[in-house]
């Protein structure tokens, strides 16, 4: 059974706090919270690559306009690079080999010419040869670093990957021809996560009369390499379907958090990874005004002020009729004691709940969008101790205060929201999940299909912003 380091941030300080649940048990090194806090080191800077030889004229002659043809899609450089390279018969055979071997990354080896490129890497170098395994290598890169399944296929998705901008097609291309390591150039594209790892040795030892768990695997395996290839230091990361937040430092998990996330349908918590920028402490909530007008709040606070003062509600009427109210801090608002702020277009961000018994549910698919998280509080103060906000001492000053404190984050930390449907659990398990927003159907589909070329690297332009109403599942 894994444990976790759940109280190293605030010490004996925390165990004064009611957290509103039992914490996790401490059991990973002690020197994490040092690693973790300690500045990173600073990175070298590589040395560009050399431009690419000029191609011979007979290329030019069988393939016009080769040489210059722009470069793969969603890779910026101000100086292009040819989209096609002069092939070796060794180097076409270890293209040949890896697409043999390809399905141990959950990708299909029928996706690639390989006929047609061992028939051309028979015959020995030749202009024909460029083209198709330029062209293969390039398909390699895409779905190794981008994932195979085309964006209408991912729902709710709104994650920006970096990783085009980072690992450049032409440049790939370039090197691995120049070097002859075709498949070490590949493999540095593999998501660095463990749960990659331990989903690829799932699938290597799952049998192929086992194809809907197979399915289900690769579907998974890809959508890490939906995200950045490399996560980060320290960051947080929620499994939607499996009601658990992560604190983690150097791909180890630190604490786990149980949550409650959105309800299926127009309410269900979408896909993010944004940039926690700070912490608000004893937060306020300003209601909307579906509740305000749509629900009569608005009228109910000012027409009855003794339950207002009791429920922490202070509206105010503007000349124009306009009616505004917010709960203010203490025990019973509606966002708890915190709320970890997170800009992003969707209004979504973590915070805590009064309604702290809803944790217990088995089903926690009952919010409006937003993600509550238990013992919350002593999340907060950990990350305004790891994000350099405030000191252990502050931090704990500040959650017991009753007042509404903004903490910003000095070190912004990543968070991800992503929804995997086989995953490493808690206790390191290779467990499934509940498709609680019905998203596997359209992943496992595009894997029956072939493979999308020239694929848009442009998330869905639709914004969810969702006017939360976190009182609802309470």
């Amino acid at each position: 059974m894994r444990k976790h380091l759940s109280k190293f941030a605030a010490g004996a300080a925390l165990s004064a706090i009611a957290f509103g649940g039992a914490s996790a048990q401490q059991a990973e090194p002690a020197d994490l919270l040092a690693d973790a806090q300690a500045e990173p080191a600073a990175e070298t800077q590589e040395t560009p690559a050399a431009p690419p030889q000029e191609q011979s004229g007979s290329f030019e002659e069988a393939f016009p306009g080769s040489v210059s043809a722009p470069v793969v899609q969603g890779d910026l450089d101000p100086t292009p690079k040819p989209n096609i390279q002069a092939w070796t018969a060794e180097n076409a055979a270890a293209l040949i080999a890896v697409i043999e071997g390809i399905s141990s990354e959950g990708l299909d080896p029928a996706d690639y010419d390989l006929q047609a490129l061992k028939v051309s890497q028979a015959s020995g170098p030749s202009a024909e040869l460029d083209m198709l395994a330029s062209k293969n290598f390039r398909w390699l890169v895409e779905d190794m670093r981008d994932g195979r399944t085309p964006m209408d296929a991912r729902k709710q998705w709104f994650v920006v990957d970096p990783d085009r901008d980072t690992y450049r097609t032409a440049d790939l291309l370039e090197k691995a021809v120049q070097t002859g390591d075709i498949a070490g150039t590949l493999a540095e594209l593999a998501p660095t996560h463990p749960d990659y790892a331990r989903l690829k040795e799932e699938l290597a030892k799952t049998p192929a009369s086992e194809p809907a768990k197979r399915k289900l695997i690769r579907a998974n395996m890809d959508r890490w390499r939906w995200l950045a290839r490399d996560l980060g230091k320290q960051y947080l990361i929620t499994n939607v379907p499996e009601y658990q937040l992560r604190l983690t430092v150097n791909d180890k998990i630190i604490s786990t958090y149980r949550t409650v996330v959105g309800k299926p349908g127009r309410t269900a918590t979408p896909q993010l990874a944004e940039m926690v920028s700070g912490v608000v402490f004893n937060p306020t909530w300003t209601v909307p005004q579906s509740i305000v007008k749509g629900e009569g709040l608005g009228n109910k606070v000012l027409n009855n002020p003794a339950w207002a003062r009791r429920n922490g509600y202070k509206a105010t009427k503007n000349s124009n009729g306009w009616i505004t109210v917010v709960q203010q801090p203490g025990p019973g608002n509606s966002l708890g004691r915190m709320k970890l702020e997170m800009p992003n277009r969707h209004a979504i961000f973590f915070h805590d709940t009064p309604s702290r018994h809803l944790f217990k549910n088995a089903n926690r698919a009952l919010s409006h969008g937003c993600i509550r998280t238990e013992r919350a509080l002593e999340l907060a103060i950990t990350m305004a101790i790891l994000g350099k906000g405030a000191s252990k001492e502050k931090a704990v000053e500040i959650a017991t205060s009753g007042k509404y404190t903004k903490v910003p984050i000095k070190k912004e930390m990543p968070a991800y929201i992503t929804y995997f449907t086989m995953a490493s659990d808690i206790e390191g398990n290779m467990s499934t999940f509940k498709d609680i927003y019905g998203r596997d159907k359209p992943v496992l589909a595009s894997l029956d299909k072939p493979r999308v070329d020239n694929r848009t690297d442009m998330i869905d332009d639709e914004v969810i912003v969702i006017e939360d109403d976190p009182r609802v599942g309470g």
